[in-house]
């Protein structure tokens, strides 16, 4: 039987990712993810990197995250694609494991 390559991650996306602290979102097993606002084209995308960071050098926030466009939180929906809290729809157009560290680039969606 073939190896996979070590990129490949045969887990599901997180089902859900509330907004933990400054760039940081936390998911429904408390992983910790990191994001990057990316614009290729005039599309907005974002980085999600799952980072191990302990909770007590998160700063909890209930204000509104540093980016207004930057939603409360994210839920899975639709097969591939996440609902955020502004009732935007994001796709994944990438999901991987580089170097053992878990990433996934949404995309908002035009019908958004």
């Amino acid at each position: 039987m073939a190896e996979l390559p070590s990129k490949v991650r045969l887990t599901l996306p997180p089902i859900y990712l509330r907004i933990r602290g400054p760039s940081v979102y936390e998911d429904e097993n408390q992983r910790t993810w990191l994001h990057l606002f990316l614009e290729t084209g005039g599309v907005l995308q974002v980085r999600l990197r799952q980072e191990d960071i302990p909770s007590g050098h998160i700063q909890l926030t209930t204000t509104p995250p540093t980016s207004s466009t930057m939603p409360s939180w994210w839920t899975l929906q639709f097969g591939r694609r996440y609902l955020d809290s502004m009732h935007q729809i994001w796709r994944i157009v990438h999901q991987g494991n580089e170097n053992g560290v878990e990433e996934i680039i949404l995309e908002l969606t035009e019908d958004s």
